[in-house]
């Protein structure tokens, strides 16, 4: 090329200016930045977090799909107590104003948001007007996850929003994190960065509590077990002896070191277990706390807010340097343990790779992402991808028959009976009774989604409507979009929400 002097294509030089224009043209190409915010509504307290995440294109060649490489808390709201009317519903004008401040506060209104996540756990997914919570978000619908999280999916979320994930990753080591909360408390047995299994008991900083007028009258039915096993009053006049509290406070503490060495030993922590038992096939190293409970315990907090949480955490030290050998390590999150919000990318799925059983099972929004955690790459059995389906959508607390998204790496080659015994596994785990309702969508690393849909409807004569995709990598605690098909080209876009935490 023949270079000539002056401006404009062909320069003889280059200004400094124009390769900086250059550059900036290509990073905004490549590089994503959103404002997010995570909304967490618990049985004790709900707070926001607002949060500046970058993303920036993978290095792979021609990837469609966007990493998170920064992400910066910018606002934390104040910590409120869920407000809970007489009647046992969620207050939702309070809830609605104190979102509203905390918008405020951050400097931001709704429209600023780009994505974000709403977490109801607890207490406050079991009120009957829960669903309004949802609605107050209904206009951020497309940008917003909204789920409810049971107490196994409660657990895994403490576990990643405390820092106890990456802490486990980091040092590789196994880690039992402890989430001690107002109601119930969580435990996680993670290694090196893999949640292996959880486990919930009734065990909580508010099970007794004061009301506005200083009156200990709030008694959970943890706490009635426990002051009937230990024939104790629990009136409001009773409760104000410090003494019977105490009491009560250290059989709840027997129970979470009970479970914290090997779980439940006698009557009283079988009748507060929320869940089945936790596994331990690895043995920990370490012990890690978040909820509310772990403010007092690692983190110096002397003010009461009229509960049992100071006594709880008292016993509780005592309890752990006699009776438990294990390093207690702070993994960063105390009662902010949750998501600050959620990452928000778009992927277009080449219509070769697609399988689509029914076209109206499009549009579907918020589905959940079960990740397969199996080797592929050698001979599939059946029996094991049922158990490994199954197993995630126990951690994320669905029913079998709801509409899921199993994603999974194909690896090794595309053989029948390898494809077989993978779509036999997969309609073992999901189907009850040989049947089910509610869609099912299969998201695929690799290139077999076209041939794994025909087997599936073809050969296992799979009873429900079905979309199988390829080229999308997902992970646990995603959840997809997927928009009406697009023909010509014959696309569908798939828009992936990771939740996010600090």
């Amino acid at each position: 090329m023949l270079l000539h002097e002056g401006h404009g294509l062909l320069h003889g030089h280059i200004h400094e200016d124009d390769i900086k224009a250059a550059a900036d043209s290509i990073w905004r190409q490549e590089t994503v930045e959103l404002t997010t915010a995570g909304i967490d509504i618990g049985s004790s307290t709900s707070h926001l977090l607002f949060a500046k995440i970058r993303l920036q294109r993978s290095t792979q060649s021609l990837s469609s799909r966007f990493v998170v490489t920064r992400r910066e808390v910018i606002h934390r709201s104040p910590i409120m107590l869920t407000p809970f009317l007489g009647d046992g519903t969620i207050d939702i004008t309070m809830l609605e104003d104190f979102i509203h401040k905390s918008y405020q506060q951050a400097g931001f209104t709704r429209s600023d948001i780009d994505s974000g996540a709403v977490i109801l756990t607890g207490e406050a997914i079991k009120r009957k007007n829960a669903r309004a919570i949802a609605d107050l978000f209904a206009e951020e619908a497309g940008k917003f996850v909204c789920a409810t999280a049971g107490h196994k999916l409660e657990c895994t979320l403490a576990a990643h929003g405390s820092g106890a994930v990456a802490l486990s990753k980091e040092k590789n080591i196994c880690i039992l994190h402890v989430d001690i909360g107002g109601g119930t408390t969580k435990l996680a047995l993670i290694d090196k960065g893999k949640v292996l299994s959880v486990c919930a008991f009734a065990v909580g900083g508010r099970l007794l509590a004061k009301d506005e007028n200083g009156t200990w009258n709030r008694v959970d039915d943890s706490a009635h077990l426990v002051a009937k096993e230990l024939e104790l009053p629990v009136d409001p006049e009773s409760l104000n002896n410090v003494v019977i509290r105490e009491k009560i406070v250290g059989r709840l503490v027997d129970v979470v070191i009970d479970f914290i060495k090997s779980g439940a030993t006698d009557n009283l922590g079988k009748a507060l277990q929320l869940t089945e038992d936790l596994e331990r096939h690895v043995e920990p190293q370490g012990l890690t706390f978040s909820g509310g409970v772990s403010e007092y315990l690692l983190h110096g907090e002397m003010k009461e807010f009229g509960d049992i949480a100071p006594l709880l955490v008292s016993s509780l030290n005592n309890q752990l340097k006699n009776n438990v050998d294990l390093e207690i390590m702070d993994p960063g999150q105390g009662i902010r343990a949750t998501v600050i919000g959620a990452s928000q990318f778009t992927v277009q799925v080449s219509g070769k790779t697609i399988y689509l059983s029914h076209v109206d099972i499009l549009p579907v929004h918020n589905i959940p992402v079960v990740q397969l955690h199996v080797d592929l790459s050698n001979t599939i059995d059946a029996n094991i991808i049922s158990k490994a389906i199954r197993d995630g959508i126990n951690r994320i607390d669905k029913p079998i028959d709801t509409c899921i998204a199993i994603a999974f790496s194909w690896q090794g080659d595309p053989e029948y009976s390898r494809l077989n015994a993978m779509a036999k596994g997969i309609c073992t785990a999901v189907l009850k009774d040989g049947a089910r309702t509610q869609p099912l969508l299969l998201m695929i690393d690799g290139d077999i989604a076209n041939i794994m849909g025909n087997i599936l409807i073809r050969e296992h004569h799979f009873p429900a409507k079905l979309l199988s995709v390829d080229g999308v990598q997902l992970q646990e605690l995603d959840y997809v979009d997927v928009g009406e098909l697009i023909d010509p080209p014959g696309v569908v876009p798939v828009v992936i929400k990771s939740l996010l935490f600090s």
